[in-house]
């Protein structure tokens, strides 16, 4: 199966038309039709976002290989949109210097620990 068949696979899947993919991840309709109709790939460009909207790993959708179980490498990759809170929390981050990073950091630990300690037990 070609990327393309992988994603109107995934889009039949979730029922989610093609007009409201292309609404979804600003990908022209134009360009859409002619992964199908021309049996055409995504750009490299497009992956993580396609990826993001329809909710699978880059891994599946570039090879068809799906990690789950017991077999395979898992995936420590998350993708986050830059436009949300998220977003911004990590492009932030990575803007500031190292020292500025480990102590927001370290701050960070210590706000998910007190946060940790004053949860009553639930065992």
């Amino acid at each position: 199966m070609t990327i393309s068949e992988r994603v109107f696979y995934r889009l039949k899947e979730i029922g989610m038309s093609q007009k409201e993919f292309s609404e979804h991840t600003g990908i022209a309709p134009s360009t859409i039709s002619e992964w199908k109709s021309k049996k055409t790939n995504p750009t490299s460009e497009k992956i993580m976002l396609i990826c993001n909207v329809l909710k699978v790993t880059p891994e599946w959708l570039l090879s068809g290989a799906d990690n789950t179980g017991d077999k395979g490498n898992k995936l420590n990759l998350i993708v986050v949109d830059r436009t949300t809170e998220i977003g911004e929390v990590v492009t932030t981050y990575n803007e500031l210097d190292k020292a500025s990073r480990d102590r927001l950091f370290g701050y960070m630990l210590a706000l998910k620990d007190k946060q940790n300690s004053n949860r009553p037990d639930q065992g």
